[in-house]
């Protein structure tokens, strides 16, 4: 099964990232069905799936080509600049679901839920929404006198990308927990290099002391909280096994 599924996931990949450049999606997008870059896509699909199957399973082939073709005429026929994002995520998500259904069609397979569910994949979760969610909200709320005055301040230097810092920080929690859990402790200093180099440079430059100060605690807020989530989820799983 293992096999089968990964030669439909790669052709899919193929298909829809490598071999389809920008300005066939651009001419898709403003021709809609009449593209007839939407027709070579397919072609490059059909292709991928013949020769990575090996000119067998035929019917999972058309049945993949069909639905394929579907599903990019309904997401060309509604997407516009404000939800192309939700209907890109939505149409790849459809895509693999068919993928999903032709391999247990082709395979039937169990998924057992006690193991979803079980005391370690938990504890996993946890921590992963803590060190996301969690952590910004609480650095968030010890920030919280310093937020206004900052705000003015940066404003006043040209401001930023909306929620960059958000997600910035989120990303580098993810990298320092997973860091922890490959016990990579060295990474997390490269990590800390490379953030002090792009960020504090700037900050320098604009000489604005007070939003080096504000990023400086925030940095080593999000660094500290998700070292000691690593930590913490390693004692964990330790006391677990």
């Amino acid at each position: 099964m293992t096999l089968f599924a990964l030669k439909l996931i790669l052709a899919h990949f193929l298909g829809d990232f490598v071999f389809q450049p920008a300005h066939w999606v651009d001419d898709k997008l403003n021709k809609k069905w009449k593209s007839k870059y939407l027709y070579w896509h397919m072609g490059i699909h059909l292709l991928a799936l013949l020769i990575l199957l090996q000119f067998k399973h035929l019917g999972i082939i058309a049945i993949i080509i069909v639905t394929h073709y579907l599903i990019d005429l309904g997401k060309l026929a509604f997407t516009n600049e404000k939800n192309f994002r939700w209907l890109f995520a939505l149409d790849q998500t459809l895509h693999l679901l068919v993928i999903v259904f032709l391999i247990y069609w082709y395979e039937p397979f169990q998924i057992d839920p006690t193991v979803l569910f079980g005391e370690k994949n938990l504890l996993f979760i946890t921590f992963l929404v803590f060190v996301t969610y969690v952590s910004g909200i609480l650095m968030r709320m010890l920030l919280a006198p310093y937020i206004k005055e900052v705000q003015k301040s940066d404003d006043a230097e040209g401001g930023s990308l909306k929620n960059a810092g958000t997600y910035i920080g989120m990303l580098e929690r993810l990298f320092v927990f997973g860091f922890i859990l490959l016990n990579q402790w060295a990474a997390i200093g490269l990590l800390i290099t490379a953030k002090s180099v792009f960020r504090f440079g700037d900050l320098n430059k604009g000489k604005n002391r007070k939003l080096t100060e504000y990023v400086l605690i925030g940095t080593l807020l999000s660094f500290g909280l998700a070292i000691l989530a690593g930590m913490s989820y390693n004692h964990l799983v330790g006391a677990i096994a």
